[in-house]
């Protein structure tokens, strides 16, 4: 009889995004927490930010080519230009179910090496690797506490929460990607 496993161990930090130029600044910060075999969950309606927050990544990470959707291609890899792992981006929106299609990809041969970006992969990647960064993304109705509706364009603002899941995010510090002006 197989022992039971115990819940992954989670980290979670959240933190509000007023611009598409802050999301891709937020991808960089976040570049530089992750290695080779890293798989990041992107969870958000059309529109939110993933592939913004994605191109970000592949700025931080130095990465070739640019970083658009793969909505129709499914999956790209940018080879890194310096010594860094490559990005593989991957928008699992078009795939209808679970890990059986996402195995046509290969993604458990590419992870090791790799930081795998899955894009709408709820309920699709997880069994790819028990360590992994969730990142979801909403929309912020109204300008919020203290903010000056007037200073930003409220359709711009974000709430994204960074949540490690497993060993390999217990000792990281998510909260230094966050600009600390707003954490939430």
């Amino acid at each position: 009889m197989e022992a039971p496993r115990s819940p992954a161990a989670e980290t979670r930090v959240r933190t509000v995004v007023d611009s598409p130029e802050r999301m891709s600044e937020l991808g960089r910060r976040l570049a530089a927490l992750l290695r080779p075999g890293d798989l990041v969950m992107l969870t958000g309606e059309l529109g939110a930010g993933k592939t913004t927050l994605t191109r970000g990544l592949g700025a931080g990470l130095g990465v070739r080519g640019a970083v658009t959707s793969p909505t129709f291609v499914i999956a790209r890899v940018h080879p890194s230009l310096t010594s860094g792992p490559p990005l593989v981006h991957v928008d699992a929106y078009r795939l209808g179910g679970g890990l059986d299609e996402m195995e046509d990809l290969d993604l458990d041969v590419s992870l090791p090496d790799s930081v795998v970006v899955v894009e709408w992969g709820d309920g699709k990647v997880e069994d790819l690797s028990e360590d992994r960064l969730h990142v979801v993304i909403d929309r912020v109705v109204g300008a919020g506490d203290g903010v000056d509706p007037l200073a930003v364009d409220s359709d711009d603002r974000r709430e994204v929460s960074l949540t490690g899941i497993g060993a390999r995010w217990a000792d990281a510090d998510l909260s230094s990607v966050a600009d600390q002006r707003d954490t939430v």
